[in-house]
């Protein structure tokens, strides 16, 4: 069954400084003028896919039935495939590089369906060059998808199973303690782990949390943090301290409520927190002091 669109859902790493965002969304409307184009955005950090598939992950049960187009690309003219997967029996289309910026979207959408290679050049733009597939190849197929072109007509159909997947950061249980890491700070400075409230609630109403080693591609070292930090439903139940929120996506964040977690504790995405039960010593409160802090970036 051929299906039509009306909105293309987009997201990348173009920033808005320059004319990218703007060239892409003028040749979707210039093939498919009856369509809506929506930004989701378009902040994420140049070259970060992972940061781009988090982003997607967390707007996929929000937007619109229709195309998504999301463009996080370091790979871009290389031999890394250009794709477009079908999702929800042809309700949406994921189009993109086929990088792992699509996977945890599509799984959170039901999983894959159809995909296809995106290699028939008639629903391209011819092009100078090959560094903005943006432009010359996503773009062009996510328009001509608003206009009822079927999946199987814009390239070789391939086998879902081999798209490449995300990289998924996962918690991990270690000597009574749950490892887990900042998966995104937002522009308020809050700190998203990717560790879910009922993964904690052994530990009981206040935690200890450790804040210190770094993984890979994490922001500057520091020595070790550790305060004792209650877990709450919303800011001002903080009382102006920070704490443990649970988010809008239904995750713990570091928040300080009117202020940044980030800055206060130093850290950023990627940073290793490992949550555990208070310890003997550790002061049952919602704060305690730090035991060393490293100055502020």
């Amino acid at each position: 069954m051929t299906h039509k669109y009306s909105t293309v859902s987009f997201l990348s790493d173009y920033g808005t400084r320059d004319e990218f965002v703007g060239v892409v969304k003028s040749v979707i409307y210039e093939i498919a003028p009856q369509c809506r184009v929506v930004d989701l955005t378009h902040d994420i950090e140049p070259f970060d896919v992972r940061a781009g598939s988090l982003s997607l992950a967390r707007c996929v049960s929000y937007v619109a039935s229709g195309v998504v187009l999301a463009v996080v690309d370091p790979g871009v003219g290389s031999s890394r495939r250009a794709v477009a997967v079908e999702v929800a029996e042809g309700k949406g289309v994921f189009v993109g590089p086929d990088n792992g910026l699509l996977a945890m979207a599509i799984a959170l959408a039901g999983g894959a369906g159809r995909a296809v290679c995106l290699t028939n050049t008639e629903y391209h733009l011819s092009s100078p060059g090959e560094t903005f597939a943006g432009r010359d190849i996503f773009a062009p197929v996510a328009a001509h998808l608003c206009n009822g072109v079927d999946l199987s007509e814009l390239g070789e159909m391939i086998d879902p199973a081999l798209l490449l997947p995300g990289v998924v950061p996962l918690p991990r249980e270690e000597g009574g303690a749950l490892h887990g890491e900042v998966t995104w700070v937002d522009r308020f400075g809050n700190c998203q782990l990717n560790i879910g409230p009922d993964e904690v609630t052994h530990f009981g109403e206040v935690l200890r949390v450790e804040i210190g080693s770094n993984l890979s591609g994490a922001s500057v070292s520091r020595e070790q943090v550790v305060r004792s930090l209650k877990i709450v439903r919303s800011y001002d139940a903080l009382n102006g301290n920070l704490g443990l929120v649970v988010d809008s996506y239904g995750m713990l964040s570091l928040c300080v409520d009117r202020g940044s977690a980030a800055t206060e504790l130093n850290i950023g995405s990627g940073d290793l927190v490992v949550l555990s039960q208070l310890q003997e010593g550790d002061q049952n409160s919602t704060i305690t002091t730090a035991v060393k802090i490293a100055p502020k970036r």
